[in-house]
């Protein structure tokens, strides 16, 4: 309460003091339900108040009543702005983009790449971004980081936790539901209306009752509800009888309640009518013959029975007969099991009784269990019931009626072969409402909301529950149901049949003292004085099924009883026979030893009257000169039960409250059953009274719980004084008050909140106490007045003398079990035994002799003494239960301090030290207990934990917080850290230790009690208590000593002295237990949703109490989990080791480790050292989500904390250590990165949470640390929040429905709700990034000022470009781009003079934000290029690096991504341009031309990337682009490299590993090029040349001439592979493509350029390992290998664009056919232009444009072969030889003079067509342009030799073929020799050879020919003779048959082969033919 002296007011003053309303008292006015007040007519004066509350009056800002939940979390999320990312708009204009796609067809570009001018046009054309304002402008640095803090700083979202999810609930032990307020019980409510009854004949009124029955219980279970659905004129017959009606008996509509819903609940309806003559048989005839229909048959007979009817009513018209009844089974009605057609027809298919059904929809179902029986909810429906059962006279018992029911569900029913009676009844029965109107309680009160008194009403039906109910009573009911049930007549004389019996209640003997209190049943008076039961005709021993209810009075007397007169009725009119004759007489006195009597009495009935004052005595008495029927038996048979709030029914409790009211009253001596009270024996009474408390029955404490309590507080605070002496019953009360207390919570175990907390008695101590007041009797105490005990009779005089006798005051207990003395020392037993006496004041003698009033006891002080000295099972069982004693100490302290007023008091002066003495003593009691029985009794332990904690948290807002702090330091010191050592479970203690600082903590002057305010100045008091904060220094005194700094960032001795709590807290944090980062997690939500606390200043404030976290977590770096890493969980590893021997790097002092190892005073000398790895840390990985919960309060306390303390403790870190806060910034962004809407689609957040936390879980189950109650509490935190039984019927509490929660969490969520996360989720992410930039400005503050750590600003600006890489809002990114300008404006040199890589990854972060979809980030990120160009040039006149790395950037950027738009990125380039246009400083330098010229090259880079990306679909079309890119940059080797790079991933990719390779070889000789021109080295190839080997295409690597192009120039050939590991890595990436590619010869050429680097380097290692491959590869050689196969594809047509009448040819893998590439292509094509656009050409003729329809394209394609000349066959004689270097290719298409494909021998001409390509395959791309094109066309006859040349080599092959393969032989052969041959060798003889031709031109043709058939006779012949010796005997005839066909064959050609051309062997001179080649 003191507080620093210079505090001024403003928002710090109350972070200083506590505020003076903190306590506030509220009256609380209890709700009433009905409108008239339910008390006691006596009674109306009665106070009708709840009490009243004190209150903490913020305790609402703490998280014990508010939690952070996730919908208050979204509610504070509501108006958030959104955060615009390029993620979510790119996605959307991908989207467009696909759908344009599809629309327009892509063609390449009208004008070549290379057309310089059109790129330019189009570059001039665009339109700039927005330039921003005072970028070209200079201005001093410190300005600019003015202004760019200023901008950051606005419109920042104050909140940073109320954007991440909110805490986890399970985790929030300091969570306390407020109690719900204490109201009557009621179960499932069902309303039941009654439309009409109809009956086939209307001859007289009939009434009916509704009830409730359980079968299964065989209970009644609820009160009758009496209803009347006569018409006017049957009801006029009755008139006589009733002349006052009242409205409340017109009710049709009932409301039942139903606690325990099962399958076997029955609405019974009995139905009633007058009293007539005859038995109940006779009267149903008529209802069951006759018909209205059949009027005119019937009519005379009907026209008799109505006037019998009217004659009846007007004389029997009081009496009633029974008549029908039938039952309706309510399960039917709640689940559809009868799924019947709810509608309102009449007809009788509709609900037909209630069991018709049942046969045809499946008997099984009545096993159905409980859950189906849901009252609350199931459709309306109305039933028409149409078959009732006639009553039978002798079987009217309710044992009778559970016979019938239970035979009523058993198909073969035997009621169903009864004769029903018909009659229609409709009914509704839906759910009741929730506030029904018009609705008449038990009592006939009205219930709110009731408009208007004269509408007809409802009645709510008194539910009587199958079992007990626990809920307290909180209203007045004093109902008596009296229930005659049987009388034997059969031996008493004379006329006795028809018996009717009066039951009245009486208050005296006098017939007038019959009091009204008899409700009326239906269309009658409200309350009468008798009631009659039914009447049976002619019956002498009748059974009963009447129910009366009378509404008693609440003071009941000796004299009160209930009297019943038997009556016989005559029913026939006879002369002077009177109606009624009374033939009997008994009674039941209602009160007894001050007990109402309830329960089934068997009476004897007296024939005369009962003489007088009979009533006090029972008619068990025999007395004197009375005559009773059957010789005094029990003849009558009476049931009376009782529904009051004012009688218990219960002798435990019954005795005690009448103790306690004769004390009260002082009414000695008291007759009590046998034991005659007296002021002597007293208080022994009382005391065993208490004692056998506890032998009551549970559900009757519990309804009469609220009284109990108080007049057991009553006995603490006010002891009785009795003759003259005050009786200490302190122990007794406490004893019996904690037994009580435990009972009910043993048995009561799911009505509990999750910190075992009775739901009952919390609810009792927050609404119904508080402490009676000096005046112990005037005012009621409890709710209810109480009037059990006060017969009349005994209202005693009060002169009664006092006893002498002296009062035993041994009582005083003894002293206490030894653990206790220990604890509290000698001092407190001393005080316990004389501690009465100090309460007996000499006043009391002096008091009037009537009233002994003691010296008031205070209940908290009595309480704690009692608590402290109490003794085994006592002391046990107020463990048990410890949180409901320290709750009440705490009330009762507050309720102290405010009805004394001590509230304006210092604190430390508001109590007694004696109680202060006893409450330490009691803590540090139960602190013993939990380290000692933490691993035995966990659950007990755990709520032992909590409530402490709570208890300590209530005590900080009463008692002086020094003393409180010392108590929490005596906790920690019992549940010790040393403990941990010798602890079986350490972390199940290091949990508890959490939770109860936790608890603690959550105070809502949390912030205050810490002292947040204070400088760190030793104080002035060693001991942290209040007085500490008078320290000498102001609290506002900015400056600090740096040494101040330092411990204001540790756990040390100063920060621990200012900041108690918040250090004991911090403690546990470093431990990174899960529930400490919860623990943190919560407090500081619950800092930055309080109000109070919204001023900055106050924030930082409140920062600094946190400020230890910074280095804690910088500590704990390494247990991270690694957000930065795409897979799978990895811990973070710090990029710097520390050095454990660097005495600088140490962020945690020694006070921490002594803390940790449990020394209580760490030691003032706090030096720095490193932390030992910490017993009892765990040193895993903490879970990501823990992980993000830690960064998150890391984040915060940067937010909130003081940038100039952050500033000056920064400056003294060491390097490793900042580097180390770099790499937390670097894992924080990585952590909040923006994720996307997509991403929040896919995932849900909860779900995702839960999977990444069940493994946490895990181990806190297996290592023990989570404990039983969490469990609980995550299993029932569904059910804590409904009504105690929630619809379940044991009351056991549900054992067995705790099951796990099922995971019920979405994972489709509405669009709107993933709209709503995304915005969230974007201003996380924006905030904590502008956090860490906030954070990047405060360290290069630092390092400018220091001019030491260079060093470090390469970190920063890593950092800077890690949070550029993300996926960050526009808003960052303008606030980052700022700060980069910043960091290069004022640190130029780290990127242009130290490392390249810097710079390169700069220009690529900000090329890619050039090309971002959001105007403001592309005006930001073209202005920050434009000036890294500008810087560039000023220092060294040309930007040769920047315009190197650019290119690149923009090469990689347009290769590797996807999302790439060139539109945007176009439009950046034109803002750079104008930038540079409107530089008016660099003018006239050369500096604007070469911006000029670097922005129009990368607009034409751009151009042709623009089309790759259109052909991203097209692998060939993709390939070409990039290597047309690649050939743009001959002179820009870097960018060229790159490109071939890119092109040997494609390759790759597509598994064209031979492509890949040749890539690789390109790249390889590229660099050898370059490497040749800066050195000359012996072992490097000389360049292009020396890879010539490998491939002739290698050439064109060439470089370009010097001139253009030095390697020496800066920022040339500066990229990673120039350089000679640069060739190796290459040239051993293209062996391996070889490899993978099957070309192992061409791996050997590769190895021989490798093989002189490694000698010349000595590297044998290497040179092993490439024998080794080469070897494998020449082994392989010999492998059967296929390569590509290779087809001419001519493209016609304008669609294609620049590839119209362009040929190619395509390299396909091996074996493909020719329908597979035409279908793929054809496939491809039609889905780019349309499926009716494509043509294929289906022949290989030349193509004549002018016939083609322009519109479409057409393919042609043709299979082709490697062509080679003779002279090439030469060279290639393997199988690889003649597929490797392939550049010519031939196909042939056969064809005839008029235009046929195909015709005769002598007409089949053929063209063979030889194509040569640019390049040799294979190459750099898989498709190559056809540069030459060869046509030869052969001759009918040349076509002729061709043919017979490939038979004989076919023949040749198969005679040589080794091994011989006879199959392959034999078939050639029969294809050569056999005669079905057609077209076969003879034809083709005959055709050309029979004649010699005329044209002297075909005479060689002919002579060749002629030769060929020489060979080819000669071929056979061999054929022959080889197949000869293959077969075996089983060919012999086949081989005959050959050798047949070839003699014949040798027979026709011998003519035509030796006919020679005289011609030929003249000397002529040769003809040219010009078809020969």
């Amino acid at each position: 309460s003191s507080h620093p002296p210079g505090a001024e007011p403003g928002p710090l003053r109350q972070l200083l003091e506590f505020p003076s309303d903190d306590l506030e008292l509220l009256l609380q006015e209890r709700e009433c339900a009905t409108i008239e007040p339910p008390v006691p007519e006596e009674d109306v004066q009665h106070k009708y108040l709840l009490g009243d509350k004190l209150s903490r009056k913020y305790q609402r800002y703490s998280t014990t009543q508010t939690p952070h939940n996730s919908e208050r979390q979204r509610e504070k999320q509501k108006g958030l702005v959104k955060q615009t990312f390029e993620l979510d708009e790119a996605t959307i204009d991908r989207q467009d983009e696909q759908d344009d796609s599809k629309r327009h067809s892509v063609s390449l570009d009208d004008t070549p790449r290379g057309s310089w001018a059109s790129s330019i046009f189009d570059l001039k054309n665009s339109t700039p971004d927005a330039l921003l304002p005072s970028v070209l402008e200079r201005t001093a640095a410190e300005d600019m980081d003015r202004r760019n803090a200023e901008n950051r700083q606005q419109g920042r979202h104050a909140d940073l936790l109320g954007l991440y999810p909110a805490p986890d609930e399970d985790e929030a032990v300091e969570r306390c539901a407020i109690p719900e307020v204490p109201k009557e019980h009621s179960g499932q409510r069902i309303m039941v209306k009654c439309l009409s009854l109809k009956f086939e004949i209307e001859i007289e009124p009939i009434f009916g009752t509704l009830a409730l029955y359980d079968v299964r219980e065989k209970k009644k279970i609820s009160e009758d509800f009496h209803f009347d659905l006569n018409s006017d004129q049957m009801k006029s017959l009755l008139r006589p009888h009733s002349p006052h009606v009242a409205i409340s008996t017109l009710a049709r509509s009932a409301i039942f309640s139903i606690t325990y819903p099962s399958p076997d609940i029955f609405l019974v309806i009995k139905l009633e009518k007058v009293l007539q003559q005859g038995d109940i048989g006779e009267c149903c005839e008529p209802y069951m013959v006759m018909k209205e229909s059949d009027s005119t048959k019937h009519k005379e007979k009907l026209e008799k029975l109505r006037a019998q009817a009217e004659q009846m009513c007007t004389r029997l018209g009081r009496f009633r007969m029974p008549f029908a009844w039938t039952a309706i089974h309510l399960l039917n009605i709640v689940s559809s099991v009868g799924g019947l057609d709810r509608s309102d027809s009449d007809s009788d298919t509709e609900r037909k009784g209630t069991w018709n059904e049942r046969k045809k929809k499946g008997f099984e179902r009545m096993s159905v269990g409980e859950d189906m029986c849901n009252f609350t909810n199931f459709r309306p429906a109305t039933l028409t019931v149409t078959n009732f059962f006639k009553q039978e006279g002798d079987r009217l018992s309710d044992e009778d009626l559970y016979k019938f029911l239970a035979d009523m569900r058993r198909p073969s029913s035997v009621l169903r072969r009864l004769r029903p009676v018909t009659a229609q009844l409709k009914i509704d029965i839906s759910p009741a409402p929730e506030a029904p109107h018009y609705c008449l309680s038990p009592e006939l009160l009205h219930v709110k909301p009731y408009p208007d008194p004269r509408v007809r009403p409802t009645k709510e039906v008194l539910e009587f529950p199958a079992r007990y109910v626990y809920t307290p009573h909180t209203t007045y009911r004093n109902l008596l149901y009296v229930y005659p049930q049987s009388v034997n007549f059969s031996s008493r004389q004379g006329s006795v049949r028809n018996i009717a019996v009066k039951v009245q209640f009486m208050a005296g003997e006098d017939p007038s003292q019959a009091m009204p209190v008899i409700f009326g049943k239906s269309s009658c008076a409200e309350f009468y004085k008798e009631a009659y039961t039914q009447v049976i005709y002619h019956n002498k021993s009748p059974e009963f099924y009447e129910e009366v209810k009378m509404k008693i009075p609440a003071n009941l007397t000796d004299n009160h009883h209930l009297l019943f007169t038997f009556y016989h009725i005559s029913c026939q009119t006879k002369q002077n026979t009177p109606l009624e004759t009374p033939v009997g007489y008994t009674w039941i006195p209602l009160m007894q030893h001050g007990r109402l009597r309830t329960g089934s009495f068997s009476l004897p009935v007296s024939v005369d009257k009962p003489p007088p004052s009979y009533s006090v005595l029972t008619p068990d008495v025999q007395l004197p000169g009375m005559k009773w029927v059957d010789n005094h038996k029990g003849v009558f048979n009476v049931e009376v039960k009782a529904a009051s709030s004012v009688h218990t029914q219960d002798p435990h409790l019954d005795k005690f409250f009448t103790l306690v009211y004769v004390l009260e009253e002082y009414s000695f001596p008291y007759r009590l059953k046998d034991v005659i009270i007296t002021e002597a024996n007293v208080e022994a009474e009382l005391k065993a009274s208490m004692a056998a408390l506890k032998g009551a029955l549970l559900d009757t404490c519990v309804r009469f719980l609220h009284q109990l309590m108080s007049k057991l507080i009553l006995l603490i605070v006010h002891p009785p004084v009795i003759a003259g002496q005050i009786v200490n019953l302190g122990r007794a009360a406490f004893e019996a008050m904690a037994l009580l207390v435990n009972q009910i919570h043993k048995n009561l175990e799911g009505n509990q909140d999750h910190h075992g907390r009775n739901n009952l008695l919390s609810s009792y101590i927050h609404y119904c106490f508080h402490l009676p007041t000096t005046e112990p009797v005037s005012p009621p105490y409890a709710t209810l007045s109480r009037a059990t005990a006060r017969p009349t009779s005994l209202l005693l005089s009060r002169s009664k003398s006092i006893s002498n006798s002296n009062p035993d005051l041994a009582s005083t207990p003894a002293t206490p079990d030894e653990e206790v003395q220990r604890i509290i020392g000698s001092k407190a037993s001393e005080r316990a035994c004389n501690r009465m006496s100090a309460f007996i004041e000499t006043a009391s003698i002096l008091c009037p002799p009537s009233r002994q009033i003691a010296k008031k006891v205070l209940l908290h002080e009595e309480l704690a003494l009692q608590w402290v000295v109490s003794s085994s099972t006592v002391r046990e069982a107020s463990l048990q239960q410890a949180w409901f004693f320290f709750q009440l100490m705490v009330k009762s302290m507050s309720h102290h301090l405010f009805l004394s007023s001590r509230l304006d008091m210092p604190r430390r002066q508001r109590f007694p030290d004696r109680f202060v003495d006893d409450i330490a003593a009691l803590v540090c009691a139960i602190s013993a207990d939990i380290a000692s029985r933490y691993h035995k009794d966990v659950e007990l332990v755990e709520r032992l934990n909590s409530s402490l904690a709570f208890f300590l948290n209530d005590l900080l807002s009463l008692l002086d917080r020094g003393f409180v702090f010392n108590l929490v330091r005596s906790y920690y010191k019992q549940v010790h850290i040393n403990k941990l050592h010798t602890a079986q479970n350490p972390n199940s203690l290091t949990a508890l230790r959490m939770d109860f600082i936790r608890i603690v903590c959550s105070h809502e002057h949390y912030v205050t009690l810490n002292l947040p305010c204070a400088t760190l100045s030793p104080p002035a008091s060693p001991s942290p208590s209040t007085s500490s904060t008078t320290s000498q220094s102001s609290a506002f005194s900015c400056h600090v000593q740096d040494q101040g700094v330092v411990s204001m960032f540790e756990l040390s001795v100063p920060f621990r002295q200012q900041h108690f709590l918040s250090d004991t807290f911090l403690r546990s944090v470093f431990f990174l237990h899960k529930k400490a980062i919860s623990a943190l997690h919560s407090l500081l939500c619950s800092h930055d949703a309080d109000p109070r606390y919204t001023d900055p200043q106050v924030r930082s404030h409140i920062a600094q109490l946190y400020l230890p976290l910074i280095p804690i977590v910088m500590e704990t770096l390494g247990q991270l989990y690694d957000f930065t890493d795409p897979s799978p969980q990895r811990v973070r590893h710090a990029s710097v080791l520390v050095d454990d021997n660097d005495p600088d790097n140490g962020t945690i002092s020694q006070s921490v480790a002594m803390a940790i190892a449990g020394s209580p005073h760490p030691h003032s000398k706090a030096n720095h050292f490193t932390l030992p790895s910490v017993a009892g840390r765990q040193c895993s990985t903490l879970s990501a989500e823990c992980s993000r919960t830690l960064l998150v309060c890391f984040l915060w306390v940067l937010k909130n904390a003081d940038a100039g303390l952050l500033e000056r403790w920064i400056s003294d870190l060491s390097v490793p250590q900042i580097n180390r806060l770099l790499d937390l910034l670097h894992l924080c962004l990585s952590c909040f990165e923006y994720k996307g809407k997509k991403a929040l689609q896919r995932i849900n957040s909860l779900t995702f949470k839960k999977s990444q936390d069940m493994k946490a879980r895990l181990e806190e189950a297996i290592l023990g640390t989570i404990g039983a109650r969490q469990e609980m509490v995550r299993r029932c935190r569904g059910t804590t929040e409904r009504s105690p039984y929630g619809g379940q019927e044991n009351v056991r509490w549900r054992k067995n429905v705790t099951h796990w929660r099922q995971n019920a969490d979405r994972v489709d969520k509405t669009k709107a709700e993933v709209e709503q996360e995304s915005v969230v989720d974007g201003n996380l992410a924006t905030e904590a990034a502008l956090i860490a930039l906030d954070t990047l400005e405060v360290i290069v503050k630092t390092v400018v000022m220091s001019e030491l750590k260079e060093s470090v600003l390469v970190g920063v600006l890593r950092v800077l470009l890690h949070s550029m890489a993300g996926n960050q809002s526009a808003l960052f990114l303008q606030h980052c781009f700022s700060t980069q300008r910043a960091l290069v404006y004022k640190f130029p040199e780290m990127l242009f003079e130290e490392d390249t890589e810097l710079c390169a990854d700069l220009c690529l972060r900000l090329l890619r934000h050039c090309s971002s979809s959001v105007s403001s980030i592309r005006s930001h990120a073209s202005s920050s290029l434009y000036l890294l160009m500008r810087q560039n040039f000023e220092i060294g006149n040309n930007f040769a690096r920047v315009k190197m790395q650019v290119t690149m950037s923009l090469s990689s950027l347009v290769g590797t991504s996807m999302k790439f738009n060139e539109e945007h990125l176009r439009r950046s380039l034109k803002t750079i341009l104008t930038y540079a246009e409107d530089d008016l400083e660099l003018r006239d330098s050369p500096f604007p031309e070469q911006v000029q010229d670097l922005v129009f090259n990368l607009h034409m880079i751009l151009t042709d990337t623009v089309k790759m990306k259109e052909h991203q679909q097209d692998p060939e079309m993709l390939i070409d682009l990039m290597y047309r890119i690649a050939k743009g940059y001959q002179n820009s080797p870097d960018l060229r490299l790159t490109w071939l790079q890119n092109m040997a991933g494609k390759h790759s990719e597509r598994g064209n590993h031979a492509e890949a390779a040749h890539c690789l070889v390109h790249s390889a000789a590229l660099v050898a090029e370059y490497l040749s021109m800066l050195e000359d080295c012996r072992y490097l190839p000389i360049g292009c040349v020396s890879f010539q080997s490998i491939s002739s295409n290698v050439l064109e690597e060439s470089a370009v001439s010097d001139d253009i192009l030095s390697p020496e120039e800066e920022g040339i050939c500066s990229g990673k592979y120039f350089s000679e590991s640069g060739l190796v890595g290459l040239l051993e990436q293209a062996a391996a493509s070889f490899n993978m590619a099957a070309m192992y010869e061409a791996i050997n050429e590769v190895y021989k350029i490798l093989c002189p680097i490694h000698e010349a380097n000595r590297d044998f290692k290497k040179l092993a390992s490439v024998h080794g491959k080469l070897q494998d590869a020449f082994n392989k050689v010999y492998n059967q290998r296929m390569f590509g196969t290779y087809f001419r594809v001519g493209l016609y047509g304008c669609r294609f664009g620049d590839l119209d009448e362009q040929e190619f040819v395509y390299k396909e893998p091996s074996i493909t056919k020719l329908a597979e590439i035409s279908h793929r292509l054809e496939e491809f094509y039609s889905e780019r232009f349309g499926d009716d656009v494509v043509v294929i050409i289906k022949d290989s003729n030349p193509v004549d444009k002018n016939k083609l329809d322009p519109n479409k394209a057409y393919l042609q394609i043709t299979y082709v072969e490697p062509f080679f000349d003779t002279y090439e066959l030469k060279e290639r004689i393997t199988y690889f030889d003649k597929n490797y270097n392939l550049r010519t290719f031939m196909y042939c298409t056969p064809f005839t003079l008029d235009g046929r494909a195909h015709g005769d021998l002598h007409e089949q001409y053929k063209r063979k067509t030889i194509l040569t390509t640019s390049h040799a395959f294979p190459y750099i791309k898989t498709r190559i342009n056809v540069i030459h094109k060869e046509e030869i066309v052969l001759m009918p006859m040349e076509v002729a030799i061709e043919d017979m040349q490939k038979k004989t080599q076919e023949l040749a092959f198969a005679t040589h073929q080794d091994p011989a393969d006879p199959k392959m032989l034999q078939m050639v052969l029969q294809g050569c020799v056999g005669t079905t041959v057609n077209q076969g060798p003879l034809e083709v003889a005959q055709v050309f050879l029979s004649e010699i031709p005329e044209d002297p031109k075909l005479f060689r043709h002919h002579n060749k020919l002629r030769l060929c058939f020489k060979d080819f006779s000669k071929r056979c012949e061999d054929a022959l003779r080889k197949n000869k010796s293959l077969i075996g005997p089983d060919q012999k005839e086949y081989h005959r048959e050959l050798e047949r066909n070839y003699t014949k064959l040798r027979e026709a050609l011998f003519p035509l082969i030796n006919r020679k051309i005289p011609q030929l062997y003249r000397p002529l001179p040769l003809p040219t033919t010009p078809t020969q080649r």
